[in-house]
């Protein structure tokens, strides 16, 4: 695909806006980076998720800001055209809004184009902190693995009345806050279909039903290789 132009924000903009599916895979280092590249793949993710499928942990949360700067930088040297995103991990962005900005910044410096964190309303005014700064934000709403055992484990979030209208108007919040993109796991898909027509931004969908803007998988999964 030597004639792909790579991937940019307003790019991804104009897909949702049009209904152009966006694909996207995690990714961890630079040779799966270069096939899934050239295969096509418009975003690559640095997913937490590492800490299950890479390091045989039962959960995300003891991944570290190190490791994922290194998987970034890893990506990083191997991709040509895809956006990357790469996840904030757990306790890297909680304290205050200048720990989440230095966290994002050391993304960014290891290749990162953008940055995602999990939670709703509550991390508003940390998007808006990171994003007003120059790094644009992914907000990861839905099923937060990070937070697996608050939630009672792998649950569907938002099928009630309440917990809807709740994703609906964190939703809004983020956006509001400057969420450049928005990402909903575990959630009904009529819900995350709803939410994807009214959303300015792209929507991607993991275990949310196909009316998102794109969906995402873990590769290992997809790989059948977890």
């Amino acid at each position: 695909m030597t004639d792909r132009k790579p991937m940019t924000l307003p790019k991804l903009a104009q897909m949702h806006a049009s209904g152009e599916k966006i694909a996207m895979l995690t990714c961890y280092d630079a040779a799966f980076a270069s096939l899934l590249d050239e295969a096509g793949v418009d975003i690559l993710l640095i997913g937490d998720s590492l800490g299950n499928v890479l390091q045989g942990r039962g959960s995300t949360a003891p991944v570290s800001l190190e490791d994922m700067v290194y998987h970034t930088f890893c990506v990083s040297r191997g991709h040509k055209w895809a956006w990357i995103i790469a996840d904030l991990p757990f306790d890297s962005y909680h304290v205050s809004k200048e720990e989440a900005w230095k966290s994002a910044a050391a993304l960014v410096k290891a290749g990162a184009h953008m940055v995602k964190l999990e939670g709703g309303g509550w991390t508003a005014e940390t998007v808006r902190f990171i994003s007003e700064r120059g790094i644009p934000v992914c907000a990861h709403l839905g099923f937060t693995p990070q937070t697996v055992n608050a939630l009672g484990g792998f649950k569907v979030q938002g099928r009630d009345e309440a917990g809807a209208a709740r994703m609906k108007r964190e939703s809004r919040e983020l956006v509001d806050a400057g969420a450049a993109m928005l990402l909903y796991e575990m959630v009904p898909a009529a819900l995350a279909a709803e939410i994807t027509a009214e959303s300015p931004v792209p929507v991607i969908g993991i275990g949310a039903g196909v009316g998102t803007s794109g969906q995402v998988l873990v590769l290992h999964d997809m790989l059948n290789i977890t």
